[in-house]
């Protein structure tokens, strides 16, 4: 940052703090109803039954149903992190505790190679656990899921196979949320000391920063390859408005895993490309002015189109790390837009609602009807994730 723009950015930090002092107690006022909103969001997810057959994933608010799902669901680590998370946050003991009784829940996962999404399952719960704590058990189910994952890595491709279904439609498909599964990979060299993992991942990062993105930078969210030749058959989407559109948390995966995967590389091209993405992301016209986008960029019924809080929660997170390697003040600054933005009672779910959730107005699957304008458990670990690294800047 220049000496002008530092000036700019100075001055406009003290035009906001003169403007929360002149409505001080409306401001103050705001902010510990939220806090206390939050801690008590926290609370339910402390206190939801303990199931090892029923994750909880999603909520439909008007019938009052949580949706539960069992371990092989790609959601289904994202609770336990989340109390790890919690604990993080809080220092509150009883959160370790509930956290270490659902982590084992999603263990067996470590060895289904039916599913790309190991890392999501796996290391969702024990990647964070292993953050609180040493433990063996831990670090070979994170080895053992890293093994597993490499089952579905095509040497041909350059890249780790997203979905078996839908055989007639696709190839080899390829989809931007496999990127965040290389973290899986990546931190499982580290504690094996086992370099394939390592250099598997840096093959299938390298495949998709060559075919998943347009010229504007936004990016496709299925590449279907030639198992072959490893030629690009198609670049389509299962989740976007359409082939051509830009689904939101597509971009928020693709910022979110090449800032990671620049984490363990620090190859310049893959923060490049998050940069580059999340340029696109933070200026599109079709953002609203709070920072959480809708669920497609392109969907033609904006601005009567459906929020997507997950993708902005990834969004931050990625922000806030994007933040530490480039000290560029833009991420920054919209990183804490959005977790101000969350941080309110528009966003954050009544009290009145006995859930083990804390936002709502997610996305899942808007193609399929499926999860819309609902509290999502992702949402919410990305959420956690985003304050943890907000706590550490």
């Amino acid at each position: 940052m220049n000496k002008v723009n530092h000036i700019l950015f100075i001055l406009g930090f003290a035009l906001l703090f003169s403007a929360c002092k002149s409505k001080n107690n409306v401001q103050t006022n705001s902010a510990s109803d939220s806090n206390n909103l939050l801690e008590t969001r926290y609370r339910m997810m402390m206190e939801y039954p303990v199931d090892s057959m029923s994750m909880p994933r999603s909520m439909t608010i008007k019938s009052n149903l949580i949706k539960k799902v069992p371990s092989r669901d790609w959601t289904s680590g994202f609770f336990a992190g989340n109390l790890w998370q919690l604990y993080r946050l809080t220092g509150n003991s009883d959160y370790k505790k509930q956290a270490e009784k659902w982590t084992p829940f999603s263990k067996k996962e470590s060895v289904n190679r039916g599913s790309h999404d190991v890392g999501f399952k796996v290391f969702c719960a024990f990647g964070e656990g292993l953050k609180v704590e040493k433990n063996s058990d831990y670090e070979q189910t994170i080895i053992k899921g890293a093994e597993t994952l490499c089952t579905r890595f095509d040497e041909k491709v350059g890249a780790i196979r997203s979905w078996d279904f839908n055989k007639e439609i696709w190839d080899y498909p390829v989809i931007i949320d496999n990127m965040m599964n290389l973290e899986l990979l990546f931190e499982a060299s580290k504690l094996s000391g086992n370099k394939k993992y390592h250099d598997i991942a840096v093959q299938h990062a390298n495949t998709t920063l060559k075919n998943q993105f347009r010229k504007d930078n936004s990016c496709y969210h299925v590449i279907d390859y030639n198992p072959a030749t490893g030629a690009v058959r198609k670049k389509t989407t299962l989740q976007g408005y359409n082939d051509d559109s830009v689904w939101a948390r597509g971009q928020a995966w693709a910022v979110y895993g090449f800032t990671m995967s620049y984490r363990y590389t620090k190859d310049k091209a893959y923060i490049d490309q998050a940069e580059a993405t999340a340029a696109f992301f933070m200026t599109n016209k079709n953002l609203p002015e709070d920072g959480i986008p809708y669920w497609d960029f392109k969907d033609p019924a904006i601005p009567d189109s459906a929020r997507d809080v997950s993708a902005a929660t990834i969004m931050a997170s990625a922000l806030y790390e994007l933040y530490g390697y480039t000290k560029n003040e833009r991420y920054l600054a919209f990183a804490d837009k959005i977790i101000r933005t969350l941080h309110s009672e528009k966003y954050i779910l009544n009290k009145e609602i006995n859930a083990p959730f804390i936002l709502d107005h997610s996305t899942g699957n808007w193609p399929k009807h499926d999860e819309i304008d609902e509290p999502i458990v992702y949402a919410d670990y990305y959420f956690l994730e985003a304050l943890l690294r907000k706590k550490d800047l």
